[in-house]
């Protein structure tokens, strides 16, 4: 995905390149009157050789950052038009960059036009412009740069300076209060010291007279150990070279670029950058030579520089410095800190006081994620019995253990064979969860953002219909031959490489059964919270069931005249999964109705239309539905006689979903499609934006401004549209009444979705960092919710539960999935106990 693409560009070279250090784009404003009441108003970019901007009109957002122009609201102006864009380096190509996505962007220059109307000249145009750059190689994070037009006596041409400050993360809006900074608060970028965040590199500033207009700054670079930071003589494309500022002041020369001075001086290949670098550790000295003209006057600047150990790199860092050459005076301000880091510290998340935390109501936190791996093994094992039920399975048992027992030459090599057999089948299936557990460590919410999003559960959609079809018998889906015929060829070496490949030549060949049901666990466990453990844990499971039969029946071969003669029970078998994977194919495309609001299978929509898929199943157990593996006369036995009085109940207990329950205020939720189902909320009839009749807020500043107003503790619910477990809460927990009376009388709810896609603002999708490294970038509703509880609460599942103070005192430990309604209710008193003892302290 294109997208992904992005973000691990981003992830590479945020710490490569920082705007304010490496800023290959300048920006110029002026003005051009057209008549007294109408003016165009001129942004010119210049671009330094080999660099590209991006068009405003870009096909898709899935690529680079397109440049966007955003005014402050005001009524003494109006946009004429949309904004044109001029330029003799025009480029539109498929840009290898963002996987050939079709791109227009910009060389050398470009000017963007935007025609205004105004009524109040007196009064500037204020706002701020966006844009991305990018090389050939590499692409710089968005930037932001603030403009204001004076159109007041305005002539052709007039020019309007560009201020120096540029917006690096969102300002949030006034009058929504995000927490003050708190006592003990995490600060994004590293591991906190008292400067905040994790700083190896110390600097000191000296200053020597020359001459009365001449003076020498010396620079000093303390660096602890096992890092280094960089001359500034590096060739591009590596790490960012230290470099030194100083702000424009009359009577000021810089001389040249420092001198640079160490005793430790790395001068050589590099692997990290695979390039020669030139680097220092432990210390290192820059002498720059300035004149000036008063010697009274304040000399201010920056220092730019980056630093890496042999395994990683900080973000960029500026640290400003103050000099007053007359008296011999440098200041390098306490706390200077990394630009971004401080930049995202004071934007988009708050700062929580964790030290206030009471030691109760925590007790259940743990035992959740074993629990649900343990769950989903049980599935996996489930739905590895299903599988050996199946004609592409079943009969291999008796011939393969058949082989192992009379080919090998006494009676106990052959059980050891066998076993080894069951061994690499379970080996086998696990080995198809380790590329999960990559992704994983890519980012903390990369498994959610598989799981949620829209285009990939309709492909699990279709895929899930492809497979019902070929399970009813219209089609066999098979691997690829060739796949086959090398694994079986390669039995023939022996030992316990030829049983390897003897494993997975039956993986391979009972594809067509086994695939069906290892998809639903696929699905299943990347929706789940746990992500690739959970997934690990249900392959575990699943080839367990494979692979248990041919060790046990090989150890006791009596047992094979007890299994039952292959036959059409196995048809039925796999026409009865066609029916469970039909219906799991709805629960996909009702994910991305949920996560896309389309409205499309709401409560009622998807209960009727499992009505009718457990009616067809039981009909077809009855034998009056009929399929092309299907014998010419059904024989109605026992077995087929009670699934389908079981599917005929299910259909009937489905039915009962449709009724109104007055409590809830909407449809009756159903215990067993907790998670399954929409939302009974999620209603044509009776909808209802929260669960239970309960007031929620789905905004956290807003619903923070409540709790500040009404005194009240806060519950954030970090939940999703998708998340299994978080509807078992919401519709089997919240409403006992031992839960419920907290949650409507004694909490502000603050519901935030993490798989939200509505897309923020363009003045709030940013590239911020975080703390395992890299950088996120927030383009959607649900990513902001992800970043705040990635970052401040260092958790990534669902649900997940936090009570705070209105004023960022957390009030006991977060807690997980947490069935038990009396554990739960234990967890919300205790927080309420602890916000009112933090009251009458601050009283």
């Amino acid at each position: 995905m294109r997208r992904t693409a992005l973000s691990g560009i981003f992830l590479s070279l945020a710490l490569l390149a920082h705007g304010q250090i490496f800023d290959p784009v300048k920006w110029q404003f002026s003005v051009e009157k057209i008549s007294n009441s109408e003016f165009n108003l001129k942004y010119t970019a210049t671009m330094d050789k080999g660099w590209y901007i991006y068009s405003q009109y870009l096909e898709s957002d899935d690529g680079p950052v397109r440049t966007s122009f955003n005014y402050d609201a005001g009524s003494h102006f109006s946009l004429n038009g949309k904004s044109v864009e001029t330029s003799d380096h025009r480029i539109e190509l498929n840009d290898p960059l963002f996987d050939n996505m079709r791109v227009i962007k910009f060389s050398d220059k470009v000017v963007f036009s935007q025609k205004v109307k105004v009524t109040d000249p007196s009064k500037p145009i204020t706002g701020y412009l966006e844009f991305m750059t990018c090389d050939h190689e590499r692409c710089l994070p968005p930037k932001e740069v603030n403009f204001s037009f004076e159109t007041g006596g305005a002539k052709a041409g007039d020019k309007q300076v560009a201020p120096a400050a540029d917006k690096t993360a969102i300002t949030p809006p006034a009058g929504q209060g995000l927490f003050p900074a708190a006592e003990n608060a995490p600060v994004l970028g590293g591991v906190q010291n008292t400067e905040g965040i994790y700083n190896p590199v110390k600097w000191n500033l000296g200053v020597e007279k020359v001459t009365d207009r001449e003076y020498r700054l010396v620079f000093s670079a303390a660096i602890e150990k096992g890092w280094y930071i960089y001359s500034q003589f590096i060739e591009p494309g590596g790490p960012e070279p230290t470099a030194f500022e100083f702000e424009a002041a009359e009577g000021l020369v810089v001389d040249g670029k420092a001198a640079e001075q160490s005793d430790h001086k790395v001068d050589g290949f590099d692997e990290m950058f695979q390039m020669k670098v030139t680097k220092y550790k432990e210390s290192v000295v820059f002498t720059q030579k300035i004149s000036v003209a008063d010697a009274s006057k304040v000399v201010r600047g920056k220092v730019y520089y980056m630093t890496c150990d042999d395994e990683r790199c900080l973000p960029s860092t500026e640290v400003p410095f103050e000099v007053t050459p007359a008296t011999l005076a440098a200041v390098i301000p306490a706390g200077s800190r990394d630009a971004v880091a401080e930049a995202a510290a004071s934007g988009p998340l708050p700062a929580i006081d964790k030290t206030t935390a009471a030691n109760c109501g925590d007790s259940g936190s743990e035992v959740k994620e074993g629990t649900g791996i343990w769950g989903i093994f049980a599935l996996g094992f489930i739905g590895g019995l299903l599988a050996l039920l199946t004609p592409c399975v079943f009969p291999m048992i008796p011939l393969t253990v058949s082989f192992f027992t009379k080919g090998s030459q006494d009676k106990k090599k052959g059980i050891f064979n066998a076993a080894s057999y069951g061994f690499y089948i379970l080996l086998v299936y696990l080995l198809l969860s380790a590329p999960f557990h990559l992704l994983d460590s890519i980012s903390p919410g990369i498994l959610n953002e598989i799981s949620t999003n829209v285009w990939l559960n309709i492909a699990f959609f279709v895929i899930f219909l492809v497979f019902a079809f070929s399970f009813f018998g219209y089609y066999e889906l098979t691997l690829p031959e060739s796949w086959t015929n090398k694994a079986a060829s390669a039995e023939g070496v022996g030992g316990a490489i030829g049983i390897f490949f003897m494993a997975l030549t039956l993986a391979l060949v009972s594809f067509s059964c086994t695939g069906p049901i290892l998809g639903s666990l696929l699905a299943g466990a990347l929706t789940a919270e746990g992500g690739a453990w959970q997934l690990t844990a249900g392959m575990g499971g699943f080839g367990l069931a494979l692979a248990l039969p041919f060790a046990l029946f090989a150890a006791f071969p009596s047992w094979l005249s007890t299994l039952p003669r292959s036959g059409g029970w196995m048809t039925t078998v796999k026409v009865v999964l066609g029916f469970l994977e039909l219906a799991l194919a709805l629960k996909f495309l009702s994910n991305a109705d949920l996560v896309k609001h389309w409205g499309m299978l709401k409560i009622e929509v998807f209960l009727g239309l499992w009505i009718a898929v457990a009616v067809a199943l039981g009909l077809y157990l009855f034998g009056k539905i009929r399929f092309p593996h299907d014998s010419p006369e059904v024989k109605l036995n026992t077995g087929r006689l009670l699934g389908g009085i079981i599917s005929i109940g299910f259909a009937i207990y489905l039915a009962t979903g449709l009724i109104y329950d007055e409590s809830a205020g909407t449809l009756r939720p159903l215990k067993l499609l907790s998670g399954l189902a929409p939302p009974a909320g999620y209603s044509w009839l009776y909808p209802k934006e929260c669960p239970q009749n309960l007031d929620c807020f789905k905004d956290f500043d807003q619903g923070l401004a409540y709790a500040r107003q009404t005194n009240k503790p806060i519950m954030i619910d970090f939940t999703g549209h998708a998340c299994v477990n978080c509807r078992k809460m919401e519709e089997h927990v919240w409403p006992e009444p031992e839960v419920y009376k907290f949650l409507k009388e004694e909490y502000v709810l603050i519901s935030l979705y993490v798989d939200e896609k509505i897309e923020l603002p363009e003045a709030e999708q940013k590239v911020l960092p975080a703390k395992a490294g890299g950088t996120f970038r927030l383009r959607t509703t649900g990513h902001k919710w992800q970043y705040l509880q990635t970052e401040v609460f260092e958790n990534n599942s669902q649900p997940y539960y936090v009570l705070l103070s209105p004023d960022g005192k957390m009030l006991n430990s977060p807690v997980g999935y947490t069935p038990d309604a009396a554990e739960y209710a234990a967890f919300l008193q205790c927080g309420l106990d602890r916000f009112k003892e933090l009251s009458g302290a601050k009283q």
